[in-house]
């Protein structure tokens, strides 16, 4: 309904944000703030690395309980997010690190080359969820509906894999060079 509403109707896209509570703003700021962060190559711990990840899951499966949680379809979404999840941690799980990645035992640190995508992904997430809020709010009986309760579970579970994913590569790194 979004899409058509927006496709249709162009000018409800300012209703739509002058109606958006300020804190979302300011979340939205935060977490294009984390992304830029992964733009240039830095030096961290595996802990460091994980944190993005693990809070990104965290708000991705905190929105699908909050959406799902008065429905049938929390435990189907539920599992939904989670096969999205590992289906795109075990596919990391069998590439290589990108170019540039590197492991120091000594340091205990990692090398990790700057990237635009775990930036594109953070914004496709808050994107997603920012979607889904609106047709909510629009459409509260939407949150009822199988297909689109399994498909907004299966997208937050595919992005936030798409972001987690490409840790596995740094954990096979650390565990290489410690063996």
């Amino acid at each position: 309904m979004l899409i058509q509403l927006l496709t249709n109707h162009p000018e409800a896209a300012l209703t739509i944000v002058q109606r958006t509570p300020v804190w979302v703003w300011g979340l939205f700021a935060g977490l294009l703030l984390l992304g830029a962060i992964q733009l240039r190559t830095r030096r961290l711990r595996l802990g460091r690395a994980l944190a993005p990840a693990i809070g990104l899951a965290l708000f991705g499966l905190v929105s699908l309980v909050r959406d799902l949680a008065s429905t049938p379809w929390l435990l189907l979404g539920l599992l939904a997010w989670a096969l999205g999840l590992g289906l795109l941690l075990w596919a990391g799980s069998h590439t290589a690190p990108r170019a540039g990645t590197a492991y120091d035992p000594a340091s205990r640190r990692f090398t990790v080359p700057g990237s635009v995508w775990p930036l594109l992904t953070i914004v496709a997430i808050f994107l997603l969820k920012y979607g889904v809020g609106v047709e909510l709010a629009m459409q509260p009986t939407l949150r009822h509906d199988p297909a689109f309760a399994l498909a907004m579970a299966a997208g937050y579970g595919l992005l936030t894999g798409l972001f987690a994913a490409r840790l596995t590569g740094l954990w096979r790194l650390a565990s290489v060079r410690t063996a």
